[in-house]
């Protein structure tokens, strides 16, 4: 059984993770905590079914064609809802975050009605293989999995071997100092949007194929669970958001499988491990403690 449910949370935690990524960037380079993320998660499930069904392309495009939908909402959010307010009070972005994040589910609910679906059919069954009497994972688990690893290598790539990723990384450093050495601050900020935005897009179309459900408000609880991985892991922390989206997959798959029957759900064992680690460690496991002078 223990087994079994490291396995589940191995899977569980890079779901988390590719979620989580494009909120810690966000943070990295804007200081910002992006409220409306766990909405775009939502945006690439429905973006995928639509494109299955009406576009009629296989998964794999379906997959792209949602994550570049994500994207290009993402960077609308960032265009019209936040850059606007830069360099305002944090709490006047963080408001508006929240408010496109309330608008974006609503209008979905309008649309598609607030009822839960079944992802399209796209051809290829639910397998479960097999490693022992107790130890089994379903093919759409290994994809999740499989689709984590290549997220973060080419995440890695991108941000340590090309002009954009570079660039990300002085803005986040100092996004000043970043501007008078020319770097062009706003198509950075974009590109965070949009990397951070098609991630949580992936991660919202292998959970709905996984589950065989989407609804409009699907991406409530992954958003604000993704807020409590980038704490744990280290605000701006890339490596510290992996981290702790593996550690909050794993707890929760040993919850489950242990503590059944329990008063606690395993939903809220995310945010008793948030109340921790601000109570013990506010900075997260990587995080940097800033002290003012």
């Amino acid at each position: 059984m223990l087994a079994q449910q490291l396995l589940n949370g191995f899977s569980l935690g890079f779901v988390y993770i590719l979620v989580s990524v494009g909120l810690t960037m966000v943070y990295g380079v804007l200081k910002l905590l992006h409220f409306a993320h766990g909405v775009i998660y939502m945006v690439g499930a429905f973006a995928a079914m639509l494109g299955i069904i009406y576009l009629h392309l296989p998964f794999l495009l379906a997959l792209l064609f949602a994550m570049v939908v994500s994207a290009i909402v993402g960077m609308s959010i960032e265009r019209f809802a936040y850059r606007p307010l830069r360099g305002g009070h944090p709490i006047t972005t963080l408001i508006s975050g929240v408010g496109v994040a309330i608008f974006l589910e609503n209008f979905f609910q309008v649309i598609f009605t607030s009822d839960t679906r079944a992802f399209p059919e796209i051809g290829i069954d639910n397998t479960i293989y097999h490693f022992s009497q107790s130890v089994s994972i379903p093919n759409f688990k290994i994809y999740i999995i499989i689709s984590g690893v290549i997220g973060l290598g080419l995440l890695y790539f991108f941000l340590k071997f090309t002009r954009m990723g570079l660039a990300i990384q002085a803005v986040a450093q100092d996004m000043r100092a970043a501007s008078l050495m020319g770097v062009n601050v706003n198509r950075v900020v974009s590109a965070t949007f949009m990397l951070g935005s098609a991630l949580a897009a992936a991660a919202g179309v292998l959970v709905a194929l996984n589950f065989n459900s989407l609804f409009p408000s699907m991406g409530s609880i992954p958003g604000l669970k993704a807020f409590c991985v980038v704490v744990l892991g280290g605000l701006g922390s890339i490596g510290g958001t992996v981290l702790g989206g593996l550690i909050l997959g794993l707890v929760e798959s040993l919850s489950d499988g242990y503590l059944t029957g329990m008063v606690i759900d395993k939903d809220a064992i995310a945010f008793v491990i948030l109340i921790i680690i601000l109570l013990i460690k506010p900075s997260g496991l990587f995080g940097k403690k800033i002290e003012k002078v």
